[in-house]
């Protein structure tokens, strides 16, 4: 396309030379030519359109109009043309009005086509993606970033921002996701690649096509998001009818796989029984091929939606060849343990499987008798014979299981109501006779209660049942009272017999025989034909309710005498006394006096408790033995048990009173006190430690003693023992203090804490031997000292040595502590730093006193050797 100029001198001034005519014709007639040549070039342009189905060819018509029209545009832009328009528009041409309108059209088309090519290039490394990228995930990356690049596109573009545009730009787009969905998913080669490959295929195809939409939708919302004032409201049926239609044929291609493949899969268990017959797998596996053969050889594309009616036809006769299969193989391999519904029993339940898949093929050769097409052909006749098969061993499995079910309970079910009621077996390897070991156990066997559903069954499934069966399941609800009550009564039984210590078992052994001698009738003599099995259990009920009763009166004795002895057990032996005035802790005897005082009344308390135990007893003697005398001799083991239990308290009490009294001498916790005085020549503990280990070894004792106050009963009695005259001054009295006492563990316990205070006054005595070095204050003879010293009459040096030492020693004793604190005793040691203080100020004193007699000795002696002089 070029521009013809004419062949005249342009040169010199616009104005001058649009007055010269022989400038000014031939430019006239080159306007006209132009006009007519850019008139044609952009009636051609306009009719232009896309030359393929795609995006790209889109691309392509807008890089050819600009081309096209760019050529022009530079011509225009020349020098020498510029000039020529501008002479003629001086000249006032009327040709150049209407060459400015066309080139005003040139301009307007050229500036559209070089902003469409700008602004499509940018969609253009996506569609060539969509076209021509291989795998999934190119794809699957690339439909979220197109349609992201198109949302600018709409957004910034002044041409592809209406839906003129828009729309067939999109459908373009979807034409290739579908193009590219046919050429994957290619049903002549489709059916002949691996199963698994051909479902990864189509999956990939189907989530293809759905990303298409979804990412179109999700844009939508984009769009109207970003303040843009269009919004994308397409016609969604244009863009996406055909893509929604071949998903759809997607996902039933998938399933066609996905059956194909549960078609193999079940061949597997059979094959390990067919092994020795090739024949037979090869037969399976040709049937399964059979089915799926006529997808390979169709006729027509099924993913054009005008042959949506013949791949409906084909899904349809694929589906009933299906079902046909899939219940011939659900049959066979469940055979041996097929499927039941809920509460079916198994033979009924078996027999109604079985019904229910015949059910399922016979509801398919219905729907292919109402298709005749589809029964004539041959794949119709071979299904129908499949079908035939098929419902032949169906019925001969339902034969078979039916007489073998009726055979079984016309023999089994007369022997199973000759049962007894209940059976007996021993709880433990002890010999069934012994007391609590027997256990009653209902004996119906669960047997009877399958035949009586399966009867059940049976008749609704319209088979006839044995006379005896038929009976016995209208006696359903009789068995099923039945059955329970004598749960219930035997939960009684079993739960009442545990409530029982062996104690107990013994004292109410003739009860426990009576309710054994009415139980054994259901274990001896009633089967579940008689009919006083009512009677049975009413009579059981009555004898356990009455038995139960006095058990529990019983234990409510027992509890009420285990209360008094938990409060025996409890009692505190050692109760200490408070200090009254802060630091002031009582003295060792006063002490211990305050420990026995307060046993005494926990010993008056602890006997009234004992003493009430008798008549407790006395009262459970008169429930199970009808007198109240004590000495029932059918309680004797049971006075005896009590008395037991008594010697376990009682060595419990004695054992834990000492041993909270050990760990309180253990304690870092004073509580008495003692002194530490001078008892020439000695510095020592007031109380001793000798007479403190004594008082300690008297608590221990009285602790001890305190079980002289709890007398034993007579044997066989809960009567307490008189006191027996031994000799005719001495009574002795018998109480568990003789055993009690030879307790190993009381004595360990007695042993530990002797010890324990033995060492605790060891390490107090250690303590006062820093204070021996102040001996010489006490142990001195002063007036042997004096004496020497008023004989010797020392220099004064002397004496201010003598002097120096105990004024030292009476100011050190107010400096020292005077309390010494160690686990529970406090040492007082006020005492003895007084008696040191004072006695070293007595030194001073007397040394004072002989100083100053023997100075004035000496003065006197000066005074009269100097008057003799």
């Amino acid at each position: 396309l070029k521009l013809e100029m004419p062949t005249i001198n342009l040169d010199g001034e616009v104005t001058v030379l649009a007055t010269v005519p022989e400038v000014v014709q031939p430019l006239k007639s080159c306007a006209v030519t132009w006009q007519k040549l850019i008139s044609r070039v952009l009636e051609e342009q306009l009719k232009k359109v896309p030359q393929g189905n795609g995006p790209l060819a889109e691309i392509d018509l807008w890089r050819e109009k600009n081309a096209t029209l760019s050529a022009l545009t530079e011509q225009i832009k020349l020098p020498e043309v510029q000039k020529a328009l501008e002479i003629l528009q001086e000249a006032e041409s009327e040709f150049t009005g209407d060459l400015q309108i066309v080139l005003s059209e040139l301009k307007k088309h050229h500036m559209e086509a070089q902003d469409n090519v700008k602004f499509l290039s940018t969609l253009e490394r996506h569609l060539k993606n969509l076209s021509t990228g291989t795998g999934a995930d190119v794809i699957s990356n690339t439909i979220p970033s197109l349609l992201n690049a198109l949302r600018m596109v709409w957004i910034m573009s002044r041409h592809y921002n209406k839906d003129e545009r828009m729309v067939p730009l999109l459908e373009r787009i979807s034409w290739e996701i579908s193009a590219r969905v046919r050429r994957v998913v290619d049903l002549q080669t489709l059916f002949r690649d691996n199963i698994t490959a051909a479902k990864i295929k189509v999956t990939e195809a189907k989530a293809t096509l759905e990303q298409w939409k979804k990412c179109y939708f999700t844009t939508c919302i984009q769009v109207e998001k970003s303040g843009s004032e269009r919004y994308w409201k397409f016609d969604v049926k244009r863009l996406f009818e055909k893509t929604d239609y071949m998903a759809s044929i997607c996902q039933e291609l998938h399933d066609i796989f996905q059956v194909t493949e549960e078609l193999y899969n079940i061949f597997i268990p059979e094959l390990t029984t067919v092994t020795e017959n090739p024949k037979a797998i090869n037969e399976l596996r040709r049937e399964v091929n059979i089915i799926i053969s006529p997808m390979e050889d169709l006729t027509f594309d099924p993913f054009s939606m005008e042959s949506a009616q013949e791949w409906a036809l084909v899904m349809e006769e694929f589906r009933e060849d299906v079902t046909v299969e899939v219940v011939k193989q659900i049959f066979v391999q469940n055979l041996k343990d097929p499927p039941l519904y809920k509460s079916h029993p198994p033979v009924a339940g078996a027999i109604s499987w079985s019904r229910s898949l015949f059910r399922r093929i016979q509801h398919t050769i219905i729907r292919f008798q109402e298709v005749e097409e589809l029964l004539a052909t041959e794949r119709g006749k071979e299904v129908k014979q499949i079908y035939l098969q098929v419902a032949k061993k169906m019925k001969e499995y339902e034969d078979q299981k039916y007489h073998q079910w009726r055979e079984r309970t016309e023999h089994i079910l007369p022997l199973l109501l000759k049962d007894t009621l209940l059976t007996v077996s021993s709880a433990t390897e002890e010999p069934v006779t012994t007391k609590k070991s027997i256990c009653f156990a209902l004996n119906f066997s669960p047997e009877i209660q399958e035949i009586i559903i399966e009867t059940k069954y049976m008749e609704q499934l319209g088979l006839p049942v044995p006379e005896m069966a038929r009976y016995v399941a209208l006696q359903e609800d009789k068995y099923l009272r039945y059955t329970s009550k004598l749960k219930a009564m035997l939960d009684r039984y079993h739960k009442l017999m545990e409530m029982m210590n062996e104690a107990e078992t013994k004292l109410l052994d003739d009860y426990v025989q009576e309710l054994w001698r009415i139980l054994k009738a259901g274990h001896k003599r009633l089967t579940w034909k008689s009919v006083g099995i009512g009677e049975f259990i009413v009579q059981c009920t009555q004898t356990i309710g009455k038995f139960e009763l006095l058990v529990h009166q019983i234990h409510n004795i027992s509890e009420d005498i285990s209360s008094k002895l938990r409060s025996i057990e409890s009692t505190n032996l050692f109760k200490f006394p408070r200090s009254k005035n802060g630091d002031k802790l009582p003295g060792a005897k006063e002490f211990f006096n305050y420990v026995k005082c307060e046993q005494v009344k926990g010993v008056e308390h602890m006997v009234r408790k004992y003493s009430a135990i008798p008549q407790l007893l006395i009262q459970v003697e008169g429930r199970v033995a009808n007198t109240n005398s004590g000495k029932s001799p059918k309680l004797a083991s049971y006075y005896a048990y009590w008395e037991r239990r008594i010697y376990q308290v009682l060595t419990q009490l004695i054992v834990k009173n000492l041993q909270a009294f050990n760990a309180t001498v253990l304690a870092n916790v004073p509580l008495l006190q003692i002194e530490a005085v001078i008892s020439v020549p000695e510095v020592t503990l007031q109380p001793t430690a000798s007479e403190i280990e004594k008082i300690t070894v008297q608590a221990i004792q009285d602790c001890v003693e305190v079980t002289k106050h709890f007398v034993r009963w007579m044997h066989g009695t809960c009567i307490e023992c008189p006191p027996q005259n031994v000799k005719a001054d001495e009574v002795v009295i018998f109480s568990f203090y003789s055993d009690i006492s030879q307790s190993p563990l009381i004595i360990e316990q007695a042993v530990l804490i002797t010890q324990n205070v033995h060492k605790l006054l060891a390490s107090l005595n250690k303590c006062l031997n820093q204070w021996r070095r102040y001996d010489l204050v006490w142990k001195s003879d002063k007036g042997a000292v004096l004496d020497r010293l008023a004989a010797e009459k020392p220099a004064c040096v002397i004496f201010d040595e003598h002097l120096q030492f105990y004024m030292k020693v009476a100011q050190e004793m107010t400096q020292r502590t005077l309390i010494k604190d160690e686990q529970f005793i406090r040492l007082q040691l006020a005492p003895l730093a007084s008696a040191v203080q004072e006695n070293a100020k007595s030194w001073v004193l007397s040394l004072g006193k002989l100083l100053n007699e023997l100075a004035r000795e000496e003065l006197f002696r000066l005074q009269d050797e100097i008057q003799v002089g």
